[in-house]
């Protein structure tokens, strides 16, 4: 008997396994070879039917293409966090190409093997599973659900464009459509790439659908209507997708232990990878972006990773994002409305957010807090003894105590039980028309040594809001350090294009109370073209210190002068210690607070 053993930790629990206990699944036994392009759905799922109560088993692939339809796909109905609403797609049922559920201990192993799908697809989904490894696999679309092209020529009477070979389209009537497996497009979101200044840009199909279509050469259209408002220029690449988010990359649900290593997720329909209840998340070298050789700009639909009402330890850390329609990142939870007190102990919740809704969002056991909508003040605490779906819209929850005085209907519960701890390290965001991070977590934050490359928005947002996305909560601990930030926030200007922003969505600010807590952005190095760089509201123990800030020449026009910190509400500021090279006296101005709830070596201006 082989005596030699594996032994790894998850969460202090210590799983060991005999060698004999690895045994290895290989795709090819079931008759699947690679590079055939034929339909790879069935004979996978086989393969990974047989790894079921195998402790320690290895699903392993031999390199090579894996081509996955939707006929033969798996198909099952999943409520997804930030997805579509009942108008939008009524029937939630996902076509998914890899389906892993109820699994435990288990290693899928890629080889470098490339998983090809057709059409609309989510590429995998974990489901109920524990200990789960995939590593090693490339993930494409053969016609990617984002159409793209480099415009040629721009006059204000005629646009040249050279399109993708992938994005397919017709000329019909005088007019380019857009289709592709079993879909075609009705609904235009657009951004326009600047790739050699690394700027991405919204931008409108309007003007083209309007225009008249020609195909002049292989490949190459020519657009003859009204382009004066159009901003783009020759060697820039638009981008145009549907809105609906009615697939995701991949799903991750009521999952434990699970890690990504060395994945490529070069294109991804819906939104990206979703987490949602799920606890302990380790995603390390992944890349989000095309193909070097592939000539796309574009490798998400909307956001890259998504994390929704998690807990445990979620890290992501040597990745790089590139390409992106919406967030690489995005970490909250979920606030509920009250609707009804039903009786002392229970109350009839309602998920407000036209696109998330459907999952449970407490279960037997958990704490939550109750919140004031308006000024996002949690004022109680309870522990939830039951909790069930009354239909897609409601919940039914009972605690294991009266209700706290003075509860009405609009206040909103936060489960705080689903609260991750994020760790980001060793990043690169780049090629992003929106912002970098989203963060809201009350657990232990860091981010560090990652690279902000030109995101269009905030690099960093720490929002928390009960009126808008309803995406929970407060901040208590984060330290933002070692990173570097390269002219970030562009496509907020002139108002609000700050590098970070602490922008928590409470409508009343509550004399005495903070929303967020204990942030600390230290030894982080700033390139900005203009003057904003940090704006914070409702939050306390805040520092902005050893910092080095710098101007960029010859990037994009800054805007009027304007203090460089905006702090709203705020108190026990430090903001010191930070080295300066810009043409500018750097300056803060107070809104509803005063001098003496900052430290600052800057000049202060004071508004009511």
């Amino acid at each position: 008997m082989n005596i030699f053993r594996k032994i790894f930790t998850c969460t202090g629990i210590v799983f060991t396994f005999t060698a004999a206990a690895q045994e290895r699944i290989h795709v090819n036994s079931f008759g699947l070879a690679p590079n055939t392009f034929t339909d790879a759905a069935t004979r996978v799922q086989q393969a990974i039917a047989a790894c079921k109560d195998k402790p320690g088993a290895i699903l392993e692939f031999a390199p090579g293409r894996y081509d996955f339809y939707p006929d033969s796909a798996v198909k099952k109905v999943y409520f997804i966090s930030n997805t579509s609403s009942e108008t939008e797609v009524p029937e939630k049922t996902k076509t998914i190409g890899l389906f892993f559920e109820n699994f435990k201990d288990l290693t899928i192993e890629g080889n470098g093997a490339e998983f090809v799908f057709h059409g609309k697809m989510t590429t995998w989904v974990f489901d109920r599973c524990e200990n789960i490894t995939m590593r090693n696999v490339t993930v494409d679309m053969e016609r990617p659900s984002m159409s793209e092209m480099t415009l040629k020529t721009v006059t204000p009477q005629m646009v040249v464009a050279a399109v993708h070979p992938a994005s397919k389209y017709a000329i019909i009537d005088q007019h380019l459509e857009w289709y592709g497996p079993k879909w075609g497009m009705k609904i235009f979101h657009a951004v326009l790439a600047d790739t050699v200044k690394g700027v991405y840009t919204y931008s409108s199909w309007t003007p083209f659908q309007k225009s008249t279509a020609t195909t002049i050469a292989p490949n190459t259209v020519q657009f003859t209507g009204d382009f004066s408002g159009f901003k783009g220029r020759p060697g820039n690449v638009l981008t145009v997708r549907d809105g609906i988010r009615d697939q995701v990359g991949a799903f991750i649900q009521h999952c434990r232990n699970v890690q990504l290593e060395h994945i490529n997720m070069r294109y991804m329909h819906g939104l990206g990878i979703v987490s949602q209840f799920s606890e302990d998340l380790h995603y390390s070298h992944i890349q989000i972006m095309p193909g070097e050789k592939s000539g796309r700009v574009m490798a998400t639909f909307a956001d890259g990773m998504h994390f929704s009402g998690c807990k445990g330890n979620i890290t992501i850390t040597d990745s790089h994002f590139k390409g992106l329609h919406d967030d690489p990142v995005n970490v909250h939870g979920t606030h509920l409305v009250i609707t009804e007190k039903v009786a002392p102990r229970v109350l009839k919740l309602r998920f407000m957010h036209h696109q998330t809704y459907g999952f449970q969002a407490f279960f037997a056991g958990d704490s939550i807090s109750f919140v004031h909508a308006a000024t996002l003040q949690g004022y109680a605490n309870g522990r939830v003894t039951t909790a069930r779906m009354l239909n897609e819209r409601e919940m039914e929850v009972t605690f294991s105590t009266d209700l706290p005085e003075g509860i009405v209907a609009g206040d909103c519960l936060e489960n705080i039980t689903w609260t991750p701890s994020l760790t980001i390290r060793n990043c690169l965001f780049e090629a992003v028309n929106t912002r970098g991070l989203l963060v809201t977590t009350r657990k232990k934050v860091v981010i560090e040594h990652n690279r902000f490359y030109r995101t269009g928005m905030h690099a960093i947002l720490i929002a928390d809001d009960a009126a808008s996305w309803f995406e929970s909560g407060p901040v208590q601990d984060v330290l933002i350090t070692g990173n570097t930030f390269e002219g970030c926030g562009y496509n907020l200007a002139p108002d609000n294009n700050y590098v970070i922003a602490i922008a928590p969505e409470n409508h009343q600010l509550f004399k005495g109370f903070m929303v967020h807590h204990n942030i600390r952005i230290e030894d982080n190095e700033f390139r900005i073209y203009d003057y904003p760089v940090l704006t914070a509201r409702s939050t306390g123990n805040l520092s902005f210190t050893r910092n080095r800030i710098s101007w960029m020449k010859d990037y994009l026009p800054q805007g009027a002068p304007r203090p460089a910190f905006r702090l709203t509400g705020c108190e026990g500021v430090k903001l010191n210690r930070n080295a300066w090279q810009v043409p500018f006296k750097p300056a803060v101005l107070l809104q509803s607070m005063t001098a003496k709830a900052i430290k600052t070596d800057l000049p202060v201006e004071v508004k009511p």
